[in-house]
């Protein structure tokens, strides 16, 4: 039996754990939930995750929420898979970098293209603006194929897949090295994987 629970809604940021757990290659359980019926709200969900969001994640009696915690954890829980960086590896540092870069500077800065916000000054947000966050991206995967030469991390999955969700809501404009990146992580076996089973789940909630 699985030792590790997704805990899962589809077409959400919860898709990142769940290609991240393709990734590893390690068995899994998906406790299924929705964002209107209340599931997220109840006592038993909010004791996984008082925030009542997914993704959140259980490994034994470990419970990890937040999408690149998740990723972090995993790619460390789980070496064989060769998708984190190891600590006394000086590029450890630049990795962790990349892994808190998406959820504190990118998403943001999608966000707020997204819902039209006008970015705030750069010395009051961490990301600054769309532009500045997709230059500092631009330039970091130039050399490729991916952020860390030829090894495809954990921090690949989220900036790649973020790039990914940027380019299909038409918050990120199209640059060659940004449509050649989301194309490369996206044609990963795991990424099809993953996807293929949220667009599954997503259609059975639909019946």
């Amino acid at each position: 039996m699985s030792d590790l629970t997704l805990y899962h809604a589809p077409q959400s940021r919860s898709a990142t754990a769940l290609w991240m757990l393709e990734e590893i290659g390690e068995p899994y359980k998906i406790e299924v939930h929705r964002f209107d019926d209340g599931s997220l709200r109840t006592p038993t969900y909010l004791a996984i995750n008082p925030m009542g969001k997914v993704p959140a994640l259980k490994h034994g009696d470990a419970i990890i929420t937040e999408a690149a915690a998740i990723c972090c954890y995993l790619a460390d829980a789980f070496p064989k898979a060769k998708l984190n960086i190891p600590i006394g590896d000086l590029r450890r540092g630049p990795y962790l970098k990349w892994l808190f870069f998406g959820p504190s500077c990118f998403e943001p800065a999608l966000i707020d293209k997204m819902l039209k916000r006008e970015p705030g000054e750069r010395t009051a947000t961490g990301w600054g603006n769309l532009d500045l966050v997709l230059d500092t991206i631009s330039k970091a995967i130039e050399k490729g194929p991916y952020l860390f030469g030829d090894q495809f991390t954990a921090a690949d999955l989220l900036i790649g897949g973020g790039l990914r969700w940027g380019i299909m809501t038409k918050s990120v404009p199209i640059r060659p090295e940004f449509s050649a990146y989301a194309q490369r992580v996206g044609d990963r076996p795991a990424a099809k994987r993953a996807s293929a089973k949220d667009k599954e789940i997503a259609a059975a909630q639909k019946k």
